[in-house]
């Protein structure tokens, strides 16, 4: 009897110990919103899809990009509705209770995370679900899957949920290769805020593609691995050749407005009747006069700039941003086209009202010095914003994705150009190649024209921008 009862107790022992080896590694998942491009999601993406990762291989992240993948934008507000979890990114969502936005806020509190024991992955109609039951394949939008040195990424959707769970979570990638069909690709560089994680390997199956780092196909990978850290791939939505062609064109529409050159013309006018002998004076009040418009408007595109950050940092907007920008070119280009087809002074966001005018003469004819140049500069960009304020808007958008340390070369070119036809005037003048009546009369001869340049290069930018073009 006593025989029995000690095999018994044996199984019962061997039974148990079998049960806690199968029993799976609990997950602790949450589901992160960011959006590439975004200077405060650029603090937070790298902590936590490579180096929280890398720490704690329990920790699975179904990420949601929302500026480029545009289809993923619903769930942000579908989420937000069933979570409270508000509209910002970045943005982690653990549970209903659970959930924190904000770089800050995110740094400062991955304790949160760290400390859960397990965590269900929160589903965007309310509802959780742990890890191990989640249905993958059926997951909406276009996530992106991480864990450890490993990430799924998906195409098209569907696929075999089991499979895609084994392929992140399995200690052996290649055995669970060796009972699936796949093609084997080149991986794909994952761009985040800022950064770009590159992988050594990657296969695409059935509506995803998954990439890890390690050895080929058929070795054992470690729960240590983990992505690499690059800077951003050529082919980056945000690389700086890109904005440089379209902060060129923008600039170039700005530095041919009518409206900047009158304003110019009309000072100069004023400093030689004032003192017609002393030329060196036109030199003076005409360099004067751009160096304070370039610092000026050097002021406005900063608060333009931070303005969209703001706008991008606490909303959805952003995701709509660069398209609603694109059609605002394209309407400025129609209306600088109409005023070609058919000129009226004063024309609406593409001249100085004329309302202004007579205010802006009367500011300009007391100009007798080049000091007094400057400080009328400064004070008269307010009465030039209505016309040259446009092209501005949209450069200003397009920069607000840099930091603004990285945003003000572009900034400063920007307003180089603008500024250059005003010290080209003021060189001509001074040289006596030409007088200001003949550039205030060439001007006037000339603004239809200048519409027209105007109007197309603004309306080629906007269809590029809107179709995804540029």
């Amino acid at each position: 009897m006593k025989k029995h009862v000690l095999i018994f107790l044996i199984m019962l022992i061997a039974c148990a110990a079998g049960n806690s080896h199968a029993a799976p590694q609990k997950s602790i998942c949450m589901v992160y919103f960011t959006g590439v491009g975004c200077p405060h999601c650029a603090k937070t993406d790298p902590v936590l899809l490579i180096d929280l990762l890398k720490q704690h291989p329990e920790i699975i992240v179904i990420e949601y990009e929302i500026y480029h993948e545009q289809g993923n934008a619903p769930l942000l507000l579908k989420y937000g509705e069933n979570y409270n979890s508000g509209l910002g990114v970045p943005l982690i969502i653990l549970s209903k209770k659970n959930h924190i936005i904000g770089d800050f806020p995110i740094l400062n509190n991955l304790d949160r995370i760290t400390e859960l024991s397990e965590n269900p992955c929160p589903m965007d109609n309310g509802s959780s679900i742990a890890f191990e039951e989640l249905n993958i394949a059926a997951l909406p939008g276009k996530p992106k899957i991480w864990r450890n040195g490993r990430i799924l990424i998906k195409t098209t959707g569907g696929g075999n949920s089991m499979l895609l769970r084994n392929l992140l979570m399995s200690q052996n990638i290649s055995s669970v290769l060796e009972e699936i069909n796949y093609t084997l690709v080149e991986p794909v560089p994952v761009e985040l805020s800022g950064r770009t994680v590159y992988f050594d390997n990657a296969i695409e199956l059935e509506g995803w593609i998954f990439q890890w780092n390690g050895g080929k196909a058929n070795d054992t990978f470690s729960n240590q691995e983990t992505g690499t850290i690059h800077p951003p791939s050529p082919d980056s939505s945000t690389t700086p050749e890109l904005t440089l062609v379209k902060l060129v064109s923008l600039a170039a529409v700005d530095a041919v407005n009518p409206c900047a050159l009158a304003v110019l013309t009309f000072m100069l006018i004023a400093i030689l009747t004032y003192n017609p002998e002393k030329k060196r004076n036109v030199l003076l009040a005409g360099l004067a006069f751009s160096a304070s418009v370039f610092v000026t408007y050097l002021f406005y595109g900063l608060i333009i700039i931070k303005f969209f950050q703001i706008v991008q940092a606490l909303t959805a907007v952003r995701l709509l941003l660069y398209k609603i920008l694109g059609v605002a070119a394209i309407i400025l280009g129609l209306l600088n086209i109409k005023d070609w087809i058919r000129h009226k002074p004063g024309g609406f966001a593409t001249e100085m009202p004329l309302s202004f005018r007579p205010k802006v003469k009367k500011i300009i004819s007391g100009v007798t010095s080049p000091k007094g140049a400057f400080f009328v500069g400064i004070f008269v960009t307010v009465f030039l914003l209505p016309c040259t304020i446009g092209p501005y808007i949209i450069a200003g958008g397009i920069l607000s994705i840099f930091k603004i340390i990285e945003a003000l070369p572009f900034l400063l070119l920007y307003n180089l150009i603008f500024i250059s036809p005003m010290i080209a005037i003021t060189l001509i003048v001074y040289t006596g190649f030409a007088k200001v009546e003949n550039v205030s009369g060439w001007r006037k001869k000339n603004v239809r024209k200048l519409h027209l340049i105007a109007g197309i290069i603004m309306l080629g930018l906007g269809i590029g921008m809107t179709l995804g073009l540029v």
